[in-house]
């Protein structure tokens, strides 16, 4: 009988001790972001996808068809074409695909860019059902921005 006694007042005193800690926790602050109501404020050295910078002076990208993003990527995520218009002196960037899926978001390929074309995206919410929703086309968003 005294078995039985004390487990009900051991199992009483832990049931006041757990009431004790939420109680205490409800009169503290909220510190819990409501996610989709309320977006978190992105840092600034946040890295997302790789993406084309934006020029002005062109209305288009700086890529120069190089190849050093593609050469330092250890991923092996970036694969770009380009080709040689009629009349023009350099190549021209064709199709320049990121495969996101097996990217490390490492930076070296915005590193070794010798003009700058690339930089690192603000995205934070990707999510997808399919792998091809992360095989992104950088030519194609650049035209598709505002």
């Amino acid at each position: 009988m005294a078995a039985y006694i004390k487990s009900i007042l051991v199992g009483t005193w832990s049931l006041i001790a757990g009431l004790a800690i939420t109680l205490r926790f409800v009169f503290k602050p909220v510190v819990t972001c409501q996610y989709p109501h309320a977006v978190p404020k992105i840092p600034d050295r946040y890295r997302g996808h790789i993406d084309f910078v934006y020029d002005p002076a062109t209305c288009s990208h700086k890529c120069i068809v190089c190849g050093m993003c593609q050469k330092t990527c250890p991923s092996g995520c970036i694969s770009l074409e380009g080709e040689k218009l009629e009349g023009a002196k350099k190549k021209t960037l064709s199709v320049y695909q990121l495969n996101f899926t097996t990217c490390s978001l490492c930076g070296l390929c915005v590193e070794a860019c010798p003009t700058g074309a690339l930089t690192f995206s603000k995205e934070y919410n990707l999510a997808g059902f399919d792998e091809k929703e992360y095989h992104f086309d950088l030519i194609k968003r650049l035209q598709e921005r505002p």
